[in-house]
């Protein structure tokens, strides 16, 4: 599949072959990646936050649902406080992002607030496979987590149905606002395939700021395949490297030690900065040799 060239995969696949009324809460539970990676350009991530749910749910409800929880993480990214991030003129205020498009009626009452209720399952809050209700749900645990990401998730999963996913969507927004070193210890030192996690989400974010990067040179529109040390020896603008110092952050909280990252490539990067050419899933850990048996 890797190697088979974007006009190969159009004409070998339907990729919106999903239909109007699919829309399960799938599409929000897998979004982080896409507004992680395209943060820096807000419209662009809305866009394919957008795109990225359309691909399997093709309803209007799971494209607008996903659009404006990217646009809420994109905004996390960029430093913007809680109230303003549940603010009921959210959206209003971010308009362009979502190109001047208006978003469906059903997801429009939650970006007015409908989810804000005190009394939550009590007052018919509900963590459903539909999507409407899952973002609902969400953001309601987000809205009542009293600044505490554990308070949110355990929130979440209380309130029943489709627990898991429920959390899962939380778990996207409410990361991008607290940041890795707010996460519970406790839970950080269990989570399974932690340093496999922390790898990829290294690459996401040295990928992304590198495409935002390239979008100054024009014909510039490929992924990473190899990144400059030198890049990175001169103070960095905090607006550009917000990611990446948190990534590089949680690394260093991980590891304990000081990384200094030298050429990165398309392959595994492990606590240390340097490259693996392979993840062992048994062991959770990155290594430059794999052990076959037969």
């Amino acid at each position: 599949m890797d190697s088979l060239s974007n006009g190969d995969l159009l004409q070998a696949f339907d990729v919106y072959c999903s239909k109007e009324n699919v829309a399960g809460n799938g599409a929000l539970m897998r979004l982080a990646p896409v507004p992680l990676f395209f943060w820096q350009r807000p419209e662009v991530a809305v866009d394919y936050s957008g795109i990225s749910g359309k691909i399997t749910h093709g309803d209007k409800r799971a494209y607008d649902a996903c659009c404006y929880y990217g646009a809420l993480i994109v905004a996390a990214l960029k430093g913007e406080t809680r109230d303003q991030l549940t603010s009921e003129k959210f959206y209003d205020e971010h308009r362009e992002w979502f190109g001047d498009q208006d978003l469906h009626a059903e997801i429009i009452a939650i970006a007015r607030g409908s989810y804000k209720k005190p009394g939550g399952y009590q007052d018919g809050i509900r963590g459903k496979g539909f999507i409407v209700n899952a973002l609902e749900a969400a953001l309601w645990a987000f809205w009542s987590d009293g600044d505490s990401f554990e308070t949110g998730a355990l929130n979440a999963v209380n309130l029943g149905d489709d627990t898991d996913t429920t959390a899962a969507i939380y778990g996207q927004l409410a990361g991008a606002y607290y940041g890795y070193k707010k996460l519970p210890k406790k839970w950080l030192d269990c989570i399974y395939a932690k340093d496999f996690i922390l790898c990829v989400s290294s690459w996401i974010a040295y990928e992304g700021e590198t495409w935002f990067k390239n979008q100054k040179v024009p014909g510039i529109s490929t992924l990473i395949t190899s990144f400059d040390n030198t890049l990175h020896n001169s103070r960095p603008s905090e607006s550009i490297n917000l990611t990446t110092q948190r990534m590089r952050a949680s690394l260093e909280a991980t590891s304990g030690l000081d990384i200094a990252f030298g050429a990165i490539v398309r392959k595994a990067i492990d606590p240390n900065g340097h490259i693996g050419d392979f993840y062992d899933g048994w062991q959770d850990c990155v290594t430059s040799h794999l052990l076959c048996t037969n």
